[in-house]
């Protein structure tokens, strides 16, 4: 499971620490939407980020090979 995020959300998460040792990593799906796993949200304990919590969870679809940005 995954959360679509906008660009501006991913500029603002590349970086940052979710756990205080762990990095957020967005990446795109195969429609081109930003998304982070269920994990970095479920582990995230940064105040500052705690907005992912509220992000509403879909299934990833992983682009074909060569089709990322």
């Amino acid at each position: 499971m995954i959360a679509i995020i906008t660009t501006e959300q991913k500029d603002s998460l590349i970086g940052q620490s979710f756990d205080g040792v762990q990095f957020f990593n967005p990446v795109q799906d195969i429609d081109s939407n930003w998304c982070i796993s269920v994990e970095e949200i479920d582990q995230c304990t940064n105040v500052d980020f705690q907005w992912v919590k509220d992000l509403i969870l879909s299934t990833f679809n992983p682009p074909l090979i060569g089709e990322l940005e």
